[in-house]
């Protein structure tokens, strides 16, 4: 059987892909994952999974569990607002150089890496942004900046031996989520949710089931597609507090109804985070110039590429990812 490695496995994504190669696909594929925690290790070791628990920025341990693999999943990274530098610069660009060297010296096949289209974002809106559009001079924050460092070092890896991709999905939703809904639960619970600006914009999601379609799409696609990047979307625009509003009643909660203009906002965030910087620099500010662009303005991706070469279609649309979620949290959190 081909041998897959996934990496981050304890989290939302790399947990899903995992168990979906291990249980839906067991015929086809010998599953390896790893991560930093054991959260999901004995979920995934009971569905046939062998799990490594080590760190990505331990060169000898990246050979090893490199060792005999055919294809890389790579979707471990540091993932957040805010935070030092140098904390980012370690779990995504000296994690995915390991990835990569060892790879190369390890004969693996294919390696897949999962990046962000927090690369676009400017704190403007925008419409149907392209991978060839121009990045902004300077990214959003920390994150953005050192994943699209290690997207380059992926992509720079390309070559006959060695196929490497990105993908780009936007905001991905879904049963396990820890990242999105998680995060407008607590400013909800803080009384601290509003609806900024005018309510109406429109933005794309991801089910995390198609991001592993991509994934899916991408190993099978031809070589031609390979060295370079894919937004990844469900293919559909809705309207961000729209999505929310559901969500919470669905959860039995009240609807997010009070707002504030996006320029009081903005500003408040910014002097937040100065705060922040200079006396609790080690803290992320309740409130960030970039969440407030994420609950504010438009932002919507062009996924044609994505479609015309790597024949991606999404299997399931927002409300069946957001269902899915719904269903998950109200069997396994409340």
């Amino acid at each position: 059987m081909t041998t897959v490695l996934i990496t981050g496995a304890s989290g939302f994504l790399g947990g899903r892909t995992a168990a979906f190669y291990a249980n839906e696909l067991s015929g086809q594929y010998q599953v390896f994952a790893t991560s930093r925690s054991e959260g999901k290790k004995y979920l995934l070791e009971n569905l046939g999974c062998t799990f490594y628990t080590g760190d990505l920025c331990d060169i000898n341990f990246v050979k090893k569990i490199t060792k005999n693999i055919d294809i890389i999943i790579h979707c471990a990274a540091l993932s957040s607002p805010y935070g030092p530098y140098q904390k980012f610069h370690r779990s995504n660009i000296s994690a995915t150089q390991n990835i990569v060297n060892a790879a190369q010296q390890t004969l693996v096949k294919k390696l897949i890496f999962i990046a962000t289209p927090s690369i676009y974002v400017t704190n403007t809106s925008r419409f149907n942004v392209k991978e060839s559009d121009p990045l902004p001079a300077h990214f959003v924050n920390h994150y953005a900046t050192t994943k699209y460092e290690a997207e380059k070092i992926v992509l720079a890896a390309n070559s006959n031996t060695l196929q490497t991709m990105s993908l780009r999905p936007r905001a991905i939703i879904g049963a396990e989520d820890t990242v999105i809904f998680p995060r407008l639960f607590e400013a909800y619970k803080k009384g601290t949710l509003k609806i900024i600006g005018d309510g109406k914009n429109v933005c794309n999601l991801t089910c995390v089931q198609n991001v592993i379609e991509a994934i899916r799409c991408a190993i099978s696609a031809p070589e031609s597609c390979y060295g370079s990047a894919y937004n990844i979307t469900n293919d559909e625009i809705v309207n961000f507090w729209e999505v929310v509003n559901y969500t919470f009643e669905k959860l039995s909660l009240e609807p997010v109804k009070k707002r504030v203009p996006k320029s009081i906002a903005f500003f408040v965030a910014g002097l937040i985070e100065s705060y922040y910087k200079l006396f609790k620099p080690h803290q992320e500010p309740s409130l960030t110039q970039y969440s407030i662009s994420v609950l504010a303005d438009h932002f919507t991706l062009n996924i044609e590429k994505a479609k015309q070469n790597l024949h991606y279609k999404p299997v399931m649309t927002t409300k069946q990812g957001l269902d899915e979620f719904i269903h998950w949290y109200n069997q396994t959190v409340i």
